[in-house]
């Protein structure tokens, strides 16, 4: 079977997107978005290779390597709420990340602090922030109050939950229905967000990847902040 992440129109979306990451004198910073299962890991990967063959200097990361300890994202219960307010370090992801980003070339930086499947913290490396580098993380909640105004380009991947989960359950085992117990938190957590945040209106394009060979530029907004529909 042909890989559906190699067709035609994907690569034409990953192009219209690469084309709107803009070119500054100053680092950039890219955010991909959306539910667990909407596949941000692949998009974003694929992404850095189109702007990496446009010479464009691409940085990875995700917002799973800023993760709070175990003990604490558990600490008051796993339900929706508590995956929604819990999971995530968002001083350290800033302090870490973001800001030596945001402050330009020569601040140091690294891309993750925490090991989420061992739980074990990180002390990596630092690494220089580079001239005009494009910072490309991906990742949930990436539109959070906390971070809104931060990005200088969002892709928000537009996915159903019963696609999402069940892409999950392919992947990593477990059920594919969204309203199963061991899914509910998640879902939940997800769903809060998108009604607290609205991160398909913040989001600068919004792709539908529901069907991952035949992805659809939904809607876009320009550098001045026009915005089109399609």
């Amino acid at each position: 079977m042909s890989d559906p992440t190699g067709s035609t129109a994907r690569r034409a979306v990953l192009a219209r997107v690469a084309a709107a990451v803009p070119r500054t004198d100053r680092p950039v910073l890219v955010a991909v978005d959306g539910v667990d299962g909407a596949g941000k890991t692949t998009f974003a990967g694929e992404l850095a290779a189109v702007l990496t063959e446009d010479a464009r200097r691409v940085v990875r990361a995700s917002v799973d390597g800023f993760h709070h300890p175990r003990a604490h994202r558990h600490a008051a219960g796993r339900t929706g709420a508590t995956f929604w307010a819990r999971s995530y370090d968002y001083p350290a992801l800033r302090r870490e990340l973001v800001d030596p980003w945001r402050s330009g070339p020569g601040a140091r930086y690294r891309t993750t602090v925490r090991d989420v499947d061992t739980d074990r913290a990180l002390d990596e490396p630092m690494a220089v922030v580079p001239e005009c580098g494009v910072l490309l993380l991906d990742g949930i909640f990436l539109q959070r109050d906390e971070l809104h105004g931060l990005w200088d380009l969002v892709v928000f991947l537009d996915v159903a939950f019963e696609t999402s989960v069940a892409r999950m359950a392919a992947r990593d085992g477990g059920v594919d229905d969204p309203a199963h117990p061991d899914q509910a938190r998640y879902v939940e957590g997800q769903r809060l967000y998108l009604a607290a945040c609205d991160p398909r209106g913040r989001a600068d394009v919004v792709v539908d990847n529901t069907d991952l060979a035949e992805p659809r530029i939904v809607r876009e907004r320009n550098q001045s902040g026009q915005e089109r529909v399609r």
